[in-house]
């Protein structure tokens, strides 16, 4: 029997990847500060969002999941926003036109602040320092001062996180999103890519099709859906200070949501079921993600479902695969067949991202046609296995950085020191996630063409 849970239940438990406050009452202060804020998301939003993952959860839909490894303060700027915008809502529409289905849009991003560590310090010409561990906790600049860990960076992150979720809610109910600018969501430097001439066939085709509904009646003035989209926010729940403070009881239904992001997830390295992560996170009623690595047991999955989802809900909890591409086939169908024997209801999504970081000329890099080979695999796997393939889950910018290598545009290690701006983990630029859309596209349309010829035969 778990015990009763409250906001701060998780401070009874063991926790790993926390960092070392000096100042304790500081932090206090701080979050008892957070803890009077407004609240950055609601419970009705976050209970859409469920809703829409239960879809996909019996199959019919997509997540796409994405944004930046560890937002920044200094990147921080509407330019930014938008441009990452814009490619997500052309990945998206690619998926949709590709699956035939809905496609959930959940960006990382408004709350993505915070960083796991493989180790406490890092050491550069023999001086030693701790290691960085987002902006909501140090700074990046490697001097003494910038790594002691600072409580009242979680104010910014709470003004940040704000000021984004201003922006992007005015992007998606304000027009931007209207189909009808499906052409002008194209994006400067992509225009001359590889993936443009397939991106503007595609929007061709969607205008002549909205062309064709104007004319019998139906137009994005009548018809809100057309130009208006759902957009989610997600992050780690890493910092549990910071969680607690904005977890707030939801007036209609009294049940406590975490009002930081719409959908939180646990990371592959705070998964212990008995750790402060899992206690915080089995309380509040956001959806919420796992993480499964390598080191991820069907045993252990399963007791982490009943912990996170005892009510077995669909919508509840998405497990995002994180193997590497040289892995997946060995651990990926043991956990579906574990979780297909015991009916747990749950969305599948492929973090292609993490498991494939390797380094080249002294920077982290993700070999492109590693990222897309786990893709693939995860795909093949859950068509063999009889499952959806719910999801993709992504490092991405809207901007033309050169931190992964490949692609359609063969970014070389060579490029690498070109345009290379992460504060942390490499992501996938506008090019490339343009490219890993298409190629996600044409798995959800073959799968869905198998799906039809199967039932023809019946």
């Amino acid at each position: 029997m778990a015990q009763k849970w409250t906001p701060d239940s998780w401070r009874s438990k063991p926790i790993l990847q926390v960092p070392d406050f000096p100042d304790s009452a500081e932090l206090e202060k701080t979050e008892a500060r957070l803890a009077t804020y407004p609240p950055l998301v609601f419970a009705g939003e976050a209970r859409k969002l469920k809703s829409m993952l239960a879809d996909v959860a019996n199959g019919n839909g997509f997540l796409l999941q994405g944004g930046d490894c560890a937002e920044s303060f200094a990147e921080h700027g509407a330019d930014n926003i938008r441009d990452f915008f814009r490619v997500f809502l052309q990945m998206a529409v690619v998926l949709t036109f590709g699956s035939q289905q809905p496609v959930v849009k959940v960006g990382r991003i408004a709350g993505q602040f915070a960083k796991p560590r493989s180790s406490n310090t890092e050491t550069i010409d023999g001086v030693e320092l701790p290691s960085y561990r987002g902006d909501i906790i140090n700074g990046i600049e490697f001097d003494e001062g910038s790594r002691i860990p600072d409580p009242q960076r979680q104010d910014m992150v709470y003004r940040q996180s704000a000021a984004t979720l201003n922006l992007l809610r005015a992007f998606a109910q304000g027009g931007y999103a209207n189909l009808e600018n499906v052409h002008q969501w194209m994006l400067g430097f992509v225009k001359d890519s590889p993936q443009a001439e397939r991106y503007r066939k595609l929007a061709d085709r969607i205008s002549e099709t909205m062309d064709f509904m104007k004319a019998i009646g139906i137009s994005a003035e009548n018809h809100p859906s057309l130009r208006e989209t759902d957009f989610f926010t997600s992050h780690e729940a890493l910092l549990l200070g910071y969680e607690e403070a904005l977890t707030r009881t939801d007036s209609t239904s009294g049940d406590w949501y975490a009002t930081s992001g719409h959908m939180i997830w646990i990371g592959d390295r705070t998964r212990q079921p008995d750790h402060a992560h899992v206690e915080y996170c089995r309380g509040v009623k956001n959806p919420l993600g796992l993480k499964c690595g390598p080191s991820m047991t069907p045993e252990g999955l399963l007791e982490l479902i009943d912990l996170l989802n005892p009510q077995n809900e669909a919508g509840r909890l998405t497990l995002i695969a994180r193997f590497g591409h040289d892995k997946v086939a060995e651990h990926l169908p043991k956990l579906i067949r574990a979780v297909e024997r015991e009916g747990k209801k749950v969305v599948w999504s492929c973090d292609p991202m993490h498991g494939n970081t390797i380094t080249l000329n002294s920077y982290k890099t993700r070999p492109f046609e590693r990222v897309l080979s786990e893709v693939e695999s995860f795909f093949q796997i859950h068509r063999s296995e009889g499952t959806h393939p719910g999801g993709i889950h992504i490092e991405m910018t809207g901007k033309n950085v050169t931190e992964c290598t490949g692609g359609a545009r063969a970014v070389s290690a060579e490029n690498l020191s070109d345009r290379y701006h992460t504060h942390c983990d490499p992501r996938l630029n506008a090019d490339q996630s343009l490219e890993l859309a298409f190629l996600v596209a044409e798995l959800l349309k073959g799968g869905r063409d198998q799906d039809m010829r199967a039932a023809a035969n019946g």
